[in-house]
Formats: C-alpha cells, sequence, structure tokens
C-alpha cells in the first residue's frame, strides 16, 4: 500500500509531515473553487471575490468538520476524544467530516456575502455544484488511508484492508483473512456519483432554462448529494446508528438534505408556493 506520509520534517521536539490526505484534500478545494469562480464570472460576477470569501470559509470549514467528526464518533459511543479531548485538535487522528464543514462554511460565507453586499444565490449556485468534483477530487486520500470503506463483498473491485486499519467487527484475521477478503470501496462509489451528479446538473441546467433561475442548481445539488450520499451509507458499517440497526446519523442527514433540495426545486419552479424562501428571478451582480 502507498505510505499516507509523503515526507516528514523533524524540527527539534516537532514533526512535520506532509500526508497525501492533506495534499488530495486541499487539490480538491482549489479544484472545486476554480470551477466555481468560472461560472460566478460566467454570470458576471466579481472573479476575485469567491477567493476572499474562502479565506473566512475554509477555516470555518475545517473546524466545522472536525467538531462534526468528533460528535459522531461520541455519539457512536467512543470516550476517546472525552478522555483524551487535547486530541479534538489532532486531525491526524481520525479525520474530517463533510457535513460538520458544509454548515460551518455555509454560516460564515452567509455572513461574509451579507456584509459585502453580494449575491447570496449566486454563490452558492456555483459552489454547490463544484463541491462535487472538489469532494471527488479528494476521495483517493481515503483510499491511501485505508478509510470509509464497507463491509465485505465479493465483488471483483472489492479492496484489501491491512489488519492495522480494520474496523473491529472485522479484527478477526481468522474469519476475514488479510489475503483473500475483499471490502466495499464506498469512498470510490461517492467518488463516480459526485462525478456523475456534477455532469447531471450542469446538463439539467443548460439543456432547460427554466433550470437556469438563482437557487435551482443549490436545490439539485441538496437532491444528488443528499440522496446519492444516503444510498452510500448503506455500505457503511462504522457509522453511529439513530434507527434500528441500519440507520446511521450520517444517512438521516443525508436523506433530510435530498428531501430539502426536492422541497425547494419545487418552490423554485412554482410547483409549490410558500414565503419563508424567497428566490429571486435574476442573480443580482
Amino acid at each position: 500500500m502507498i505510505d499516507p506520509v509523503i515526507f516528514s520534517i523533524q524540527l527539534g521536539t516537532f514533526t512535520f509531515a506532509l500526508r497525501w490526505y492533506g495534499v488530495f484534500v486541499m487539490s480538491g478545494i482549489v479544484f472545486g473553487g476554480w470551477i466555481a469562480n468560472r461560472e460566478i464570472v460566467k454570470k458576471g460576477g466579481n472573479p476575485e471575490a469567491l477567493w476572499d470569501a474562502m479565506i473566512w470559509f475554509l477555516p470555518a470549514a475545517i473546524i466545522g468538520a472536525r467538531l462534526w467528526y468528533v460528535i459522531n464518533a461520541t455519539i457512536g459511543g467512543s470516550n476517546y476524544y472525552l478522555e483524551h479531548p487535547g486530541q479534538i485538535l489532532n486531525t491526524t487522528q481520525g479525520g474530517l467530516h463533510f457535513y460538520g464543514g458544509l454548515i460551518f462554511g455555509a454560516l460564515v460565507l452567509f455572513v461574509y456575502l451579507k456584509r459585502h453586499k453580494m449575491e447570496f444565490w449566486l454563490f452558492l449556485d456555483a459552489i454547490a455544484p463544484a463541491a462535487l468534483l472538489g469532494q471527488a477530487f479528494a476521495r483517493p486520500a481515503n483510499y491511501i488511508n485505508q478509510e470509509l470503506y464497507g463491509g465485505p463483498t465479493n465483488l471483483p473491485w472489492g479492496i484489501p484492508i491491512d489488519a492495522v486499519h480494520r474496523l473491529p467487527m472485522y479484527s478477526d484475521l481468522t474469519r476475514y483473512p488479510v489475503e483473500t477478503t475483499r471490502f466495499h470501496p464506498t469512498f470510490a462509489y461517492e467518488m463516480i456519483w459526485n462525478i456523475l451528479s456534477f455532469f447531471a446538473i450542469y446538463a439539467l441546467i443548460r439543456k432547460w432554462k427554466d433550470f437556469d433561475k438563482p437557487g435551482t442548481a443549490f436545490s439539485l445539488w441538496l437532491i444528488f448529494a443528499g440522496f446519492g450520499r444516503a444510498f452510500i451509507e448503506f455500505f457503511r458499517p462504522d457509522q453511529p446508528l439513530v434507527y434500528g440497526d441500519w440507520m446511521t446519523t450520517s444517512m438521516l442527514v443525508a436523506f433530510l438534505m435530498g428531501l430539502a433540495g426536492v422541497v425547494m426545486l419545487m418552490i423554485r419552479q412554482g410547483w409549490i408556493k410558500q414565503r419563508l424562501i424567497r428566490f429571486p428571478d435574476k442573480y443580482k451582480v
């Protein structure tokens, strides 16, 4: 397997390590930002605005993603972060969770855009689909870290997982031998789904002009990202359960995302009417 650490430098008692995970994640952010910025410029927005906003968005998203990961692990029954609170800041132990980054980042982005009198829907519609590609770009890091995999499978694309990276339920090597046991690459499922979803959203917006309105792309992103992730969660045995022996916290949040996207799209297209969400007819740039 590939070493997760590209190289490390010892500076006194501190070790600086450059990891593939960080490289892929940051590359995904930059790539997704580039795609989003192109869309903003295409619609007449300020080409520098997104990069200025990301100075505030990224730290908030990273903090939120880490906190969600810690809370999710604690809900799942782990006392690790309660017993070792200093490890909450150690992102090399554990990781980041997309939903926390989404919520915290969106809140900070909303405040930033309102304060600078920028069009909120323009940024949401540009960033949301681009985030799908950014996520897909970063997913190979999960393969290198041997994480975010599913249960055992006999399918030809199953991947091997070393004993040290096994989930507790698969740590019995007599029952799940390292040499012959393969696992669902759920990170790859999500990567493929995200890429297909990105092109599907843009195809819908480009082909049907009624879909090229403020709020539509974001609504479609909620639908594709939400329902797609909810389905993929069926293959994830490592998430905390909230109902029975099949519904996880991530599955519930993802399903609610997809449902919210359906409602927002119906409002945006005028299929149902209400007063809580007001969509502008055109982007204000």
